[in-house]
């Protein structure tokens, strides 16, 4: 099945025809934006059957893999749904009138807004629920926007499918069919008209550095600049104290054998790196490592780009002054397949060396080897920005190192004590977010309810009428949802206003 890239005129008009549904779609009351997405959810749920043998076909991810994922897509815009109309992301904050002060204080209400129209790209690895019908979509649709995805070209039939799917969920609840609008396209121009277009006013990407970048670049360079709300590399660093590998080298390792070597390796949360002190405790919990990994089959890999750049990125890792491989899977190599590999370095090389700092997107961690914990904290301080930082250690241990924690604090967004960074619960207490080059804008989530914000803006309302003002800033909360009134929260109507 061929799919051929929009062209200049077809973006233009789907921007127009996003524009005009975008007029309707955003002066719907919260119940009607939620009772799509939840269509959207129950559409899904039917269509399973046909969707995930596609998405098979197309991806190389099991079938196991695809329907835990599209169940995640579901529950995302069912989640995002409830908290649409629950009102709490619409950050309602209101000051009442004051006639007794001089100058008379105004009455000051103000709430979020939707943007306009957001493009969605869909991302390579998670043809569910990171792309057509996923988290960004499902953000921006409870925000009140329209949305149109470009498909990802690693899986055009599975979004196809998606985009079908959500057609007729709108046309089900007869809303403007352009609502949602699904292109095609291959080459970087699909992406940069896309982008350029004067009707856009957001996107949000999941993707590599080079491409998240690119688009936030151009987003910025546009007259009217935009915000582009892009997820990109993470090496997901890993901190292993002492204590506790003396404690439970054996488990440790196997518990990070499976987090690097799952689903080939193809997950942003991916532990690229781990660090420990060169002890005893570490040389054992290397040992129990090299034997979990070597046992790990390899696995083909989404498809033959992403392979590729697995392998360049990999030999090049390798070939650095230094590393040395301690484990890889004991089976062949094969050039479309991620080959689990562990390697070590000294922590003086790494941070003399940019390039093993860099993300290899697979099955590869590097073990970065510290003499003590002062060298540990120049190994953290060295690291760009991330999703996630994991520490591994006893309560005292971590208690005991407050600067390791704290430069960890300043370069990731989410903090994981004795776990793995893999397994990005989708919850309001998620950040699924981090310094760049982690994602563009540090201060959100591309998970959770609380990505919704992304795709809003906030307007203050000033001295205005009670019956002119939208629902969700009336005296008598006729939404009944939680806002801060004269600096309280609650859910409690205004009482009148001072004479």
């Amino acid at each position: 099945m061929g799919f051929e890239d929009a062209t200049k005129g077809e973006i233009d008009q789907a921007l127009q025809l996003s524009w005009q549904a975008f007029q309707v779609y955003k002066e719907y009351p919260l119940t009607k934006r939620a009772e799509l997405m939840a269509t959207i959810a129950h559409e899904l749920n039917k269509g399973a059957a046909n969707l995930i043998p596609v998405a098979a076909k197309e991806t190389n991810l099991d079938a196991a893999r695809l329907q835990s994922e599209l169940k995640r897509t579901i529950f995302q815009l069912e989640s995002y749904a409830e908290a649409c109309i629950d009102g709490t992301w619409l950050d309602a904050r209101i000051d009442t009138a004051d006639k007794s002060k001089s100058p008379v204080k105004p009455d000051l209400r103000k709430m979020l807004i939707p943007l306009g129209p957001v493009i969605v790209f869909g991302a390579s690895n998670f043809p569910f629920a990171y792309s057509t019908a996923g988290g960004d979509t499902a953000c921006a649709l409870a925000a009140g926007c329209s949305v149109i995805v470009k498909a990802h070209p690693a899986h055009a039939e599975t979004s196809d499918l998606v985009a079908a799917i959500i057609k007729k969920a709108l046309h089900a609840l007869n809303m403007p069919e352009d609502i949602f609008i699904h292109i095609h396209g291959t080459s970087f121009e699909v992406g940069k008209e896309l982008v350029e277009h004067p009707l856009t006013k957001a996107v949000g990407f999941t993707g590599s550095l080079e491409g998240g970048r690119a688009l936030f670049d151009i987003g910025a360079r546009r007259p009217v600049p935009i915000p582009v709300f892009a997820e990109m590399g993470s090496v997901n660093p890993v901190f292993l104290l002492p204590g506790k590998l003396r404690q439970d080298a054996k488990a440790i390792a196997s518990q990070l054998a499976t987090s690097i070597t799952l689903s080939a390796g193809q997950f942003c949360t991916n532990p690229g790196i781990l660090v420990g002190i060169d002890n005893e405790s570490l040389l054992k919990f290397r040992d129990y490592l090299e034997l979990e990994v070597e046992k790990v089959p390899p696995v083909k890999m989404l498809h033959p780009s992403i392979a590729k750049s697995f392998h360049e990125k990999r030999n090049a890792a390798l070939q650095q002054n230094d590393v040395k491989v301690i484990a890889t899977a004991k089976y062949e190599e094969n050039e479309l397949q991620s080959l689990p590999t562990i390697a070590t370095v000294k922590a003086k090389s790494f941070l003399n060396n940019p390039l093993l700092h860099k993300e290899v997107f697979g099955t590869y961690s590097l073990l970065v080897k510290c003499s003590d914990v002062d060298e540990m904290i120049e190994v953290a301080k060295a690291l760009e920005g991330q999703l996630t930082a994991t520490i591994i250690g006893t309560s005292e241990e971590i208690r005991d190192r407050p600067q390791l924690i704290n430069t960890l604090k300043e370069r990731a967004g989410r903090l994981v004590m004795n776990g793995v960074p893999t397994g990005v619960d989708v919850a309001i207490g998620m950040h699924h977010g981090g310094p760049y080059p982690a994602t563009t804008d540090s201060r959100f989530t591309a998970v959770g309810a609380d990505g919704i914000r992304r795709f809003a803006r906030p307007v203050c309302y000033q001295n205005w009428e009670n019956e002119l003002l939208p629902d969700a800033l009336k005296n008598e909360n006729p939404l009944h949802i939680w806002r801060t009134v004269n600096n309280q929260l609650t859910k409690n109507p205004v009482g009148r206003f001072p004479e």
